[in-house]
């Protein structure tokens, strides 16, 4: 492939100027150029049925000529140029130039971007469009979907964020590099940037559950032995899962031991909570919890998350029963929390 030419014209110098600025080969611009008279001649002078028309462009002196030959005969081509043609098509092709080579470099930007998904970006939002929000990621830009958004988070403009770039999709606006902030996988990559371990592979993060902008749990398992896989995610004094937690606006993180056997990884998803008794059913993949009574408000957590979560996490329907053996409903235990909490406030004296 052709990078570069050796500059003797106007033209060749440009054509240079062109490539190196957007990154794109000459091959691409000169089939733009050519695309572009084409196109020119079309608009200017007509067609003719059962024919097709291709420009020729030399790259060093920038003449150009227009030929025509019968459809799936192009051996048959007749040149046709007219005699003012270049002022004509330099005027209609100016746009399409520019537009064309738009494209290619967006080509370009796309096919870098592509071999970064599955990473994380530092990003920063350059505006909104309706629902959707645009970051400058870089050489490109990316945008992040409504689904894609914290919906606890508020974004500003020249706002910058910890990105994933998480796809290159097709839209109405053609293809768009789609970037998230609400995706598990960008809680993954956090931990492999703040951990060593994790990103050398000493520490495994098996499994993860996220309530964006509330809660994540996750289960790790070391590969080395000697390593503590969940000392290793929290750090010292807890400064590695802090520095994650910090990038996700203060979103609280469980980190617990992964394990094959169902029973102990539930016991371990379910913490704080403790001294609790697991009874699985592989079968139909349901769990019955019994916990002791100051410790049921714990295993549900506030509105069921704890318990939501610990379910989404190994894959188990999980229910919650209580010493007396009867099955506790999240909700009630919700109500009955905030009914304790109101009766422990003491009320206010009114001055007479």
């Amino acid at each position: 492939m052709t990078t570069s030419l050796i500059a003797r014209t106007e033209f060749a110098a440009a054509l240079n100027q062109v490539c190196a600025e957007r990154g794109i080969s000459l091959e691409a611009v000169l089939k733009t150029i050519e695309a572009a008279l084409v196109a020119a001649y079309r608009k200017d002078f007509g067609l003719e049925e059962e024919v097709e028309y291709l420009a020729e462009i030399d790259p060093q002196s920038g003449k150009t000529k227009l030929f025509s030959h019968p459809t799936g005969k192009p051996k048959k081509k007749k040149e046709i140029t007219p005699p003012d043609f270049g002022r004509i098509a330099a005027q209609t092709a100016k746009q399409v130039i520019l537009q064309k080579i738009r494209e290619a470099e967006k080509d370009a930007i796309l096919d870098e971007f592509s071999g970064k998904i599955d990473t994380i970006v530092n990003g920063m939002i350059l505006r909104f469009d309706n629902k959707f929000v645009i970051c400058d990621i870089g050489r490109g830009q990316g945008v992040m979907p409504p689904e894609e958004q914290v919906r606890s988070e508020h974004y500003q403009l020249n706002q910058r964020l910890v990105l994933y770039i998480k796809d290159i999709r097709e839209t109405y606006k053609g293809k768009q590099v789609v970037i998230s902030r609400a995706d598990p996988q960008l809680v993954v990559k956090l931990f492999s940037r703040e951990v060593p371990e994790v990103n050398s592979g000493a520490v495994e993060i098996k499994l993860i559950t996220r309530e964006p902008g509330n809660r994540t749990k996750i289960a790790v398992l070391s590969t080395q032995p000697g390593v503590d896989p969940v000392g290793s995610c929290v750090g010292q004094k807890g400064v590695r899962v802090q520095a994650v937690i910090h990038e996700l606006n203060g979103e609280k993180i469980d980190i617990v031991q992964y394990h094959d056997d169902p029973e102990k990884l539930i016991t371990a998803a379910l913490s704080p909570a403790e001294k609790i008794k697991v009874k699985i059913n592989k079968t139909t993949k349901t769990a019955k919890i019994t916990a002791p009574e100051d410790q049921v408000s714990l295993a549900i957590g506030k509105d069921g998350q704890n318990i939501r979560l610990a379910a989404k996490l190994s894959g188990y329907k999980l229910e919650i029963i209580d010493p007396k053996g009867k099955k506790v409903k999240v909700s009630k235990v919700s109500k009955v929390s905030k009914e304790e909490k109101l009766k422990k406030e003491k009320p206010k004296k009114v001055k007479k």
